[in-house]
């Protein structure tokens, strides 16, 4: 089903993967309610078919296209595609063996689950905002933890695990996959560690954090950054090499309460070269040591060139999908239009040129 976020990611990376994936876009507003809000590359790789879920008849065709599917997602708040006449207890009446995956920030139940919000409040909710940033306050991470790892990669997981429980016997499901759920689940480690006392709930005091001074950012003589994370003592020893710093120069690695001198001097020395000579330094070392690279820059390095990690497509740099199999990429298809293969799917569905002409006549279904 049409919309924003993660369920046209999950449908995309379903696509890439060599599904065969069709979008149901709404007729009247398709255009407006996709193109500038979701990028079109986003829309790769499935056939789209136009179709008014607010007719009857346009219900009965969806209807029709559930029936010939291993798997449903949608994202819409708990309720509305009951209010459309296909939820999943009408859809399982029609295929029981269908996986039905929904997609919400706040999950189908609960006192929040009715309410509005983007990924920065479900990762609010979920305590992992709170833990990212520096000390002054908490930075969203784009919106790459709730709404694309704890949300469409959930999902992912979710509707795969359906499916496969489907082949073995057991019938269809509703997978309720809710980003709050996921971020929360992706901090199952920072969980564990806080619950066993090795963490702080205190921004820039932990390992992972920024509060190490062997796992963060430090900048560069001509203003740019260097990512280091040498959390092995054989790691740090080289970092410490590269920065031609030696072991007895400075506190222990672990004495926590020396981390804030052990950053400065890192910090100091990493302002006395540009970003591109500490690449060079540290190139081929296992010191953990990487350039922090813009999204202009990433698709142009040589390592990621070289392994074809991201694609040109109309002259933008673009990821490509992953992960691979036997060390081959996925293929990369065109974007689609929004209901641009409508008669076409109809058509495999068996529904006679006729039959086609009157739903669109209706109004039922369309471009």
């Amino acid at each position: 089903m049409a919309g924003l976020g993660p369920v046209p990611f999950a449908a995309m990376w379903f696509a890439d993967m060599g599904a065969d994936v069709i979008r149901i876009d709404r007729i009247a507003r398709a255009r407006s309610h996709t193109e500038g809000v979701e990028p079109s590359y986003i829309r790769r790789g499935r056939r789209s078919v136009g179709i008014d879920l607010k007719q009857p008849a346009g219900r009965d065709v969806a209807l029709d296209l559930i029936w010939a599917s291993d798997a449903v997602l949608e994202g819409f708040r708990p309720g509305v595609m009951e209010r459309l006449g296909i939820g999943p207890d009408v859809c399982h009446e029609r295929n029981p063996s269908l996986v039905y995956g929904r997609m919400t920030g706040w999950g189908q139940s609960g006192p929040w689950s009715s309410m509005a919000g983007h990924d920065i409040d479900y990762l609010a909710l979920s305590g992992m905002l709170h833990a990212i940033g520096p000390a002054e306050r908490p930075v969203p991470p784009l919106n790459l933890a709730a709404d694309y790892g704890g949300g469409g990669m959930m999902l992912i997981a979710g509707v795969l695990a359906g499916v496969l429980a489907g082949q073995m016997g057991r019938g269809g499901c509703v997978v309720d996959a809710a980003m709050v759920d996921g971020a929360a689940y992706l901090g199952s480690t920072p969980y564990a560690l806080l619950g066993e006392g090795w963490w702080q709930a205190k921004r820039e005091s932990n390992l992972l954090d920024g509060g190490a001074p062997y796992y963060r950012t430090y900048e560069t003589a001509d203003g740019e950054h260097m990512a280091v994370g040498a959390i092995e003592p054989q790691f740090y020893t080289e970092l410490l090499a590269g920065l031609g710093l030696g072991p007895d120069d400075l506190p222990h690695q672990n004495s926590v309460p020396d981390w804030p001198e052990i950053s400065e001097r890192f910090a100091a020395t990493f302002r006395t070269r540009t970003r591109d000579e500490w690449s060079e330094i540290f190139e081929g070392t296992d010191a953990c040591v990487a350039p922090v690279l813009s999204m202009l820059e990433a698709p142009l390095h040589p390592h990621n060139v070289a392994r074809g990690t991201f694609v040109n497509h109309h002259g933008t740099g673009h990821p490509a999908p992953a992960p691979r199999f036997d060390g081959a990429g996925a293929s990369q298809p065109d974007q689609l239009e929004p209901g641009q293969h409508t008669d076409e799917v109809l058509a495999q569905l068996g529904y006679a040129r006729e039959r086609i002409s009157e739903l669109r006549a209706g109004g039922a279904i369309g471009d």
